[in-house]
């Protein structure tokens, strides 16, 4: 009986075990996979979950999936770049949860900051600036620390709670993230978007704000699929 998923980033730990399962001879090119609730049965996982991590095997060249017939095992070598596709699934999760959150603690920002919440971006700003050359985990914090300036700003307490309760998950997958990109915190990546999100809140202009947070996010998405 194959070993049951422990609860951690699901998706990316079923796909490692289907991978595994898929080296280790268990089928043969040209063979068919067990079927979802199967699969899902011994795995100790849900449907939707195998479906995700048959998803990314099939994104690698390794699965095919056939309209009506089921999926297939189409290679059993797994890929050079393996380990960066599975930190590159996570962090999409993470960019996934801060769509919900921060695109809309930005719109509400623009209506409702105040005097105060603007010096604070802007203090916010220069310390981003200011981390550039103090290495990766502390321009995090400093790239965090715009972020949840931005929340604080939407005077929303339910937001700002749960933004604090996903900050260790955040700093995890952005200083994850400057590996997988082969980010230069001293070139300070995407310090226009974030000045012109800043000033958007400071104009009062919730449609801007809106806009600009979105399109940093959905950048950072595509660069992940690239």
């Amino acid at each position: 009986m194959p070993p049951m998923v422990e609860r951690r980033l699901l998706t990316d730990q079923a796909a490692e075990l289907l991978r595994a399962r898929i080296v280790g001879g268990e089928w043969a090119v040209g063979d068919k996979l067990p079927g979802e609730t199967t699969l899902a049965a011994e795995l100790g996982i849900g449907r939707s979950t195998i479906r995700e991590a048959v998803r990314t095997l099939a994104g690698l060249g390794m699965l095919e999936s056939r309209q009506g017939a089921g999926v297939f095992l189409r290679s059993t070598t797994p890929p050079d770049q393996w380990p960066r596709v599975l930190e590159s699934e996570a962090i999409l999760h993470v960019v996934e949860v801060r769509n919900a959150v921060e695109v809309e603690a930005a719109g509400l920002a623009a209506k409702r900051r105040d005097d105060t919440d603007i010096a604070e971006l802007r203090r916010a700003l220069d310390g981003r600036a200011a981390a550039a050359n103090s290495g990766d985990a502390a321009f995090v914090d400093a790239d965090i620390a715009v972020h949840r300036a931005v929340v604080e700003a939407a005077h929303n307490p339910v937001l700002s709670e749960l933004f604090e309760t996903f900050v260790p998950r955040l700093r995890t997958a952005l200083i994850e993230l400057i590996g997988v990109l082969d980010l230069n915190p001293h070139s300070q990546p995407d310090a226009d978007e974030h000045r012109l999100l800043v000033d958007a809140i400071e104009a009062g202009d919730s449609e801007a704000a809106v806009r600009i947070s979105r399109a940093h996010l959905d950048d950072m998405a595509a660069a992940l699929r690239r």
